[in-house]
């Protein structure tokens, strides 16, 4: 074991209820462009916000409930609402479609957002009730403009994006940043300012919860999914330093990490290797929101008879720190990764980054009390098809257990409840690859409950159409052993 290894100080975990900005997921807007009686069908079956806030794996997100809380469930989760689901949890909270709105104006530094005066209005008075939200920001958010003002620039502007909340109220706008650049239209631009409020307001959740100033932060390692960018470098922008500007993190760099879902387990053993070198003092590492995921299944919940459950974007801030001597630490000696000489198949994908690395430490595969691998919320991709993503991993790895003789056969089929958890992240790529367990592993280790944990992250290097390869990548994160 490594003499010094980096601690896991803090996690934020955040949702933003966002069902108007549906029908600019990449699904939605294929299929509506087809035929627009799509959106109807969409719009008729949208979620209210006191039902997002009810919906178990939501409060799950947040720190309300236990991933393990939710065996006790009956699914279908939306016909099973937590009574008194709660906005704010010990991880985060869960904000609104109008604060989310009044976030891309307020973080929107080249005016290309226009909210209706009323809406604006409106925005304000919740953000103004934030505890994380200042007079600086308010002002920032202004008085709105008339909707004919809207209504114009729509009309004079091609490729901007129109605000219209469910019940098809226009309510803003974000034109195009650049007449002849495919790369600023309006919808990339609205993809990569959700990604980037998102974000920011995921740090100053993780600085409200740790009491770390943004200010004695070094470094930032974004690992989100967007590619911010024009013409000449499509997706050569820094969106950690542009989140990281209004996170007040003045003294502190950064960076974009680009591994599709594997990247927040890149970014996190990155930031570690930087730790445990002495080249910094904290790191923190953030994905904001994938908006072109939004309904990406939604034609598979319609058949169900269920809601729209990809009504949500979701960040998560994570900071890193110096061995602590009390916070969980990140084993650097336990990493596993997929090289790119291997088979990518599932089982030989979970022997490079599960078996190979503990077996290098010396660890049993049941050693690992938790395993967070792939943790998309089984309700929302079993009615698109997808199946239940995370028990077909832990039946890998229970597999591979009872073939090194660690489990009988008969208890493979019990692994996932044993040393795995149900799915209860929302499907935004790189989100739900494990990382939304941290905040719940680092609490059970600090309450003593578990002893580690160890998260397991895959990513489809093959969707950018240059390269045939999967990608893996895992960490262990194990009780601090000076910790009493």
């Amino acid at each position: 074991m490594p003499q010094s290894m980096p601690s896991v100080a803090g996690v934020a975990c955040m949702l933003f209820h966002v069902p108007g900005l549906v029908a600019h997921g990449s699904k939605p807007v294929r299929e509506i462009g087809k035929d627009p009686a799509v959106w109807d069908s969409i719009r008729a079956n949208l979620r209210t916000y006191d039902q997002a806030l009810g919906y178990a794996p939501h409060q799950v997100f947040i720190g309300n409930l236990t991933p393990e809380a939710l065996w006790d469930v009956p699914r279908p989760w939306p016909n099973h609402l937590v009574a008194g689901g709660q906005r704010n949890g010990p991880f985060g909270e869960i904000m609104t479609e109008t604060e989310f709105l009044g976030l891309l104006k307020i973080w929107d530094e080249f005016d290309l957002v226009r909210l209706e005066a009323d809406f604006a209005q409106q925005s304000a008075e919740q953000l103004s009730a934030h505890p994380l939200m200042g007079s600086a920001d308010l002002a920032r958010l202004g008085a709105g403009v008339p909707l004919a003002k809207i209504e114009a620039d729509l009309a004079a502007t091609p490729d901007s994006v129109a605000f219209r909340l469910p019940d098809g109220r226009l309510v803003g706008c974000l034109l195009r940043g650049h007449e002849e650049d495919i790369s600023l239209t309006g919808p990339i631009l609205l993809e990569n300012m959700a990604t980037k409020v998102s974000g920011i307001m995921a740090m100053r959740q993780l600085f409200k919860l740790t009491g770390v100033a943004p200010t004695e932060v070094n470094y930032v390692f974004g690992f989100g999914e967007e590619a911010s960018g024009d013409r000449y470098q499509r997706g050569g922008g820094s969106m950690a330093k542009a989140m990281a500007a209004w996170a007040g993190c003045d003294q502190a760099t950064g960076g974009d990490l680009k591994a599709y879902c594997c990247a927040p387990i890149h970014a996190m053993t990155l930031a570690g290797a930087t730790l445990q070198a002495g080249l910094y003092d904290n790191v923190v590492t953030v994905g904001g929101g994938s908006l072109a995921k939004l309904g990406m299944k939604y034609q598979g919940h319609l058949r169900a008879g269920l809601p729209v459950m990809e009504d949500v974007l979701a960040a998560i801030a994570v900071l890193l720190t110096g061995d602590d001597g009390v916070n969980p630490v990140l084993r650097m000696d336990v990493v596993g990764r997929q090289p790119i000489g291997a088979a990518a198949g599932p089982q030989a994908m979970a022997e490079n980054m599960v078996v190979a690395p503990l077996t290098r430490a010396g660890f049993k595969l049941t050693d690992v009390d938790r395993y967070a691998m792939e943790l998309h919320d089984p309700d929302v991709t079993e009615t698109a098809g997808s199946g239940n993503v995370p028990r077909n991993n832990y039946r890998i790895v229970g597999a591979l257990a009872a073939i090194r003789g660690e489990i009988e056969k008969s208890e493979v089929g019990q692994f996932e409840r044993s040393h795995g958890m149900p799915g209860f992240s929302p499907t935004q790529g790189h989100i739900a690859a494990g990382i939304p367990y941290l905040a719940h592993a680092r609490q059970a280790i600090l309450d003593s409950k578990i002893q580690r944990a160890m998260f397991v992250a895959k990513g489809s290097v093959f969707l950018g159409r240059m390269t045939q390869l999967s990608d893996g990548m895992s960490v262990l994160l194990e009780r601090n052993p000076t910790a009493h």
